[in-house]
């Protein structure tokens, strides 16, 4: 642990981390619901402390040094994740809060149906869902895994697969069922904008390699569905995302089977962290469901 003279109080760091963004211990003082004297006194307090000035004094506003600026960066880190703590005690006193990062469609369509039964095994443990498109650094976050999609690529992590994804050529009933791939060229095509070689993917798999068609771009799976569902256009789309969609008849197949996918989803957490009980209990359920 450090010695404590070099941690600075909570409120002189609230200070200091609102008057870098707000520009002034006015501003400061009227966010905190502080007089502006109590402001620069909690500042002269850190400044007395750290033995470092950090301020310069420019006229009606205040302005960090190089050194304030690196420092209070990572600073502010530090205040997101100590709230997100004290959000998280709040929510679960007893403890076994996992923090969860996911994919919105393969969250709500594979993850959410089975969660009860993980709740049902295990009631101490709260998983908190939220959801994030592409890979992060853990260390700027409170989150313990996240699932990601893709290859074995996120640099820093262990991994468990958790499926392999196969997609579908669909479109709304609108549009007939094709004679051969290359047809598809005609049509309007819907893109996930982080898999932009999927058509190109799929031509070839058909045998018409070496095209790569435009096409308008989604930035989540749960929007192009619905947008080909309403008739604008064929999309390429998980199996585990569209099963109701086809069965009721509001997408139909356009030509041949499902294709693998080039990535698997997988569950992924930091290699350099302890992995606390919460996750171990969600990796080893996770595990046992496969099995």
């Amino acid at each position: 642990m450090l010695a404590r003279r070099y941690l600075p109080s909570i409120p002189s760091l609230l200070a200091l981390e609102a008057v870098d963004r707000l520009g002034s211990a006015s501003a400061a003082a009227e966010e905190l619901n502080l007089t502006q004297g109590a402001i620069s006194r909690q500042l002269q307090v850190l400044e007395g402390q750290l033995g470092v000035t950090l301020l310069i004094r420019d006229k009606q506003r205040l302005r960090l040094t190089a050194a304030a600026t690196d420092f209070v960066a990572e600073a502010r880190r530090s205040l997101h994740r100590l709230a997100a703590a004290s959000l998280a005690l709040r929510a679960n006193p007893t403890g076994g809060a996992l923090n969860l990062a996911i994919l919105p469609a393969f969250g709500m369509h594979w993850l959410a149906p089975r969660l009860a039964k993980f709740a049902g095994l295990h009631p101490e443990v709260t998983v908190n869902l939220s959801t994030r498109l592409k890979p992060f650094d853990f260390t700027d976050s409170a989150f313990d895994a996240a699932i990601h999609y893709g290859r074995q690529d996120w640099p820093g992590v262990e991994y468990l697969k958790l499926m392999e994804e196969e997609i579908l050529a669909v479109a709304a009933p609108s549009f007939a069922p094709l004679g051969e791939a290359k047809e598809v060229l005609a049509l309007p095509l819907l893109q996930l904008e982080s898999r932009s070689g999927d058509w190109g993917r799929w031509l070839a798999h058909h045998g018409a390699a070496g095209i790569r068609p435009p096409a308008m771009l989604f930035d989540q799976f749960a929007t192009m569905s619905q947008a080909a569902v309403h008739g604008m256009g064929a999309a390429l789309l998980p199996l585990f995302l569209i099963g109701r969609d086809l069965a009721e008849g509001r997408l139909v197949p356009l030509y041949g089977s499902a294709i693998r996918s080039l990535g698997s989803y997988y569950l992924v957490w930091p290699k350099d962290r302890p992995r606390r009980a919460p996750l171990a209990s969600f990796t080893a359920w996770l595990t046992s469901e496969q099995g």
